[in-house]
């Protein structure tokens, strides 16, 4: 397996993730499995989406590389730009705190910071679950430089320093996973990057002994979100037992499987994501002229952020 086919399973794994566990949003832990008993499963749609129809998350996850890929490299105003743009066109579904940070009047650069002063929360799973795209794209960096470049992108949102290290956490073992590598074993590495202030909590909810029954707050928070979908990794043998049982926790599963869907497919690679899960995929971009992108168009997106670096492989 190459590099390449890694970088396209984590993009579509997130997608696919997201579309698998939309219509199981706020349900309780066996909804998927009481539903589909004897197989993987399919992106059958519901509540308020229809059947392979990704959420916000991937969404915003297309955004961030289109632009990183426009840009050539990360422009934080024009992504902020593309992202408030997004925001205003009404999507089906936008985080709270994401909304408010987005349809203020604050500029770019103290949008979020002025947000999480005035609420005092911004521990939100949304800069984790819109990270497949990023972390594709700056993996070729090398470790600094990719989870230094998920703080920054994942501060736009969030001001919360808990949500941009769990963020860069992310990037970092997708980062590994893209190399042939085992992102489990790279936690230690990992946590030794993670501000100090932060790197005592975040090491309780990846270590090993941890499970998504330990967590103290819903999964929709930051912490319990990336230490499901390590979990999710950890005590299953493919992709789509990981995703399934990402999905069968209950509570934010489209997030949950998202995050789930970018790890595994970095691990798995691109092969092991069933066509029954990608044939009716697709990505409304609301503000954006109406565009719809499916499964090629995610390919090739993808394709394209592995092999913008001159050091990347070849397609």
């Amino acid at each position: 397996m190459t590099s390449l086919d890694r970088a396209v399973g984590a993009v579509l794994g997130a997608a696919v993730g997201d579309a698998l566990g939309a219509p199981f949003e706020f349900g309780p832990p066996g909804a998927f499995r009481a539903r589909f008993p004897d197989g993987i499963g399919e992106l059958c749609g519901g509540g308020g989406w229809d059947p392979g129809e990704a959420t916000d998350d991937t969404q915003m996850a297309v955004l961030v590389g289109e632009s990183l890929l426009e840009r050539a490299g990360l422009d934080p105003p024009d992504l902020f730009g593309r992202f408030r743009r997004w925001a205003a066109a009404d999507p089906k579904d936008i985080g709270l705190q994401t909304e408010r940070v987005l349809l203020g009047h604050e500029p770019w650069d103290r949008a979020a910071a002025l947000d999480f002063q005035v609420e005092g929360w911004a521990a939100g799973n949304g800069s984790l679950m819109r990270a497949s795209t990023s972390a594709v794209y700056v993996a070729p960096e090398g470790r600094a430089a990719t989870m230094d470049a998920a703080r920054r992108i994942a501060a736009l949102t969030h001001g919360d320093p808990a949500a941009w290290e769990g963020t860069a956490l992310l990037h970092e073992l997708v980062r590994v996973a893209l190399l042939g590598g085992d992102p489990l074993g790279a936690l230690p590495h990992a946590l030794a990057e993670v501000a100090p202030a932060q790197r005592e909590r975040w090491a309780a909810v990846l270590a090993p002994d941890w499970s998504p029954a330990d967590a103290t707050e819903f999964n929709g928070a930051v912490w319990p979100c990336l230490g499901s979908a390590v979990w999710a990794l950890r005590t299953t043998h493919g992709f789509v037992e990981a995703l399934t049982a990402a999905v069968d926790l209950g509570g934010d599963t489209d997030t949950v499987a998202a995050v789930t869907g970018t790890l595994a497919g970095a691990v798995y690679g691109a092969g092991a994501i069933p066509s029954s899960w990608t044939d009716t995929l697709h990505v409304p971009l609301p503000g954006f002229g109406g565009r719809v992108l499916r499964v090629d168009e995610l390919r090739a997106l993808a394709t394209a952020l592995a092999t913008a670096h001159p050091s990347a492989p070849a397609p």
